[in-house]
């Protein structure tokens, strides 16, 4: 039984680029990712860095694998990140002693006095997206809302 709104979504016009979803979300991404560059270049972090910060400033001392199932990366991409924050002075690596194959991440010093630094980001953010904070409360909750969805079906 097709309605007219099927018809029309299986329409060639259903395969313009303005129509997808997905290209909604990725040049958003882009977007946001420039605001994001500028802002974090301050703190010499980048975007992926800097969401590993915002895990470690929430909760120190984590496993590597903790970090990774909240930021939905797996280790072989999480390691380098770590690495590199660690030559930076943010963080310290070491092996669990119960353990030895996991490896705990723990802030220094410099990593907690960042997290004084990078707390005007969210405004920032909330500035350069000109949308109110229940707009923007809207918008992650239907980001993470869809973010569930798909993940049940990937």
């Amino acid at each position: 039984m097709n309605t007219k709104d099927d018809a029309e979504a299986a329409s060639p016009i259903a395969l313009h680029l303005d129509q997808q979803m997905c290209f909604a979300l990725y040049s958003a991404n882009l977007a946001l990712n420039k605001v994001y560059r500028k802002l974090l270049g301050q703190l010499n972090l980048t975007y992926p860095q800097y969401l590993v910060m915002l895990v470690l400033w929430q909760q120190d001392e984590l496993m590597v694998s903790d970090i990774g199932e909240k930021l939905f990366l797996d280790s072989a991409t999480l390691t380098p990140l770590l690495k590199r924050l660690e030559v930076s002075g943010l963080l310290v690596r070491r092996r669990a002693q119960i353990d030895e194959r996991q490896v705990i991440i723990s802030l220094t010093d410099a990593g907690r006095a960042l997290q004084e630094k990078a707390l005007g980001i969210p405004e920032a953010i909330a500035c350069a997206a000109e949308c109110s904070v229940e707009d923007m409360t809207a918008i992650k909750e239907q980001m993470q809302s869809l973010r569930r969805n798909l993940q049940h079906r990937a």
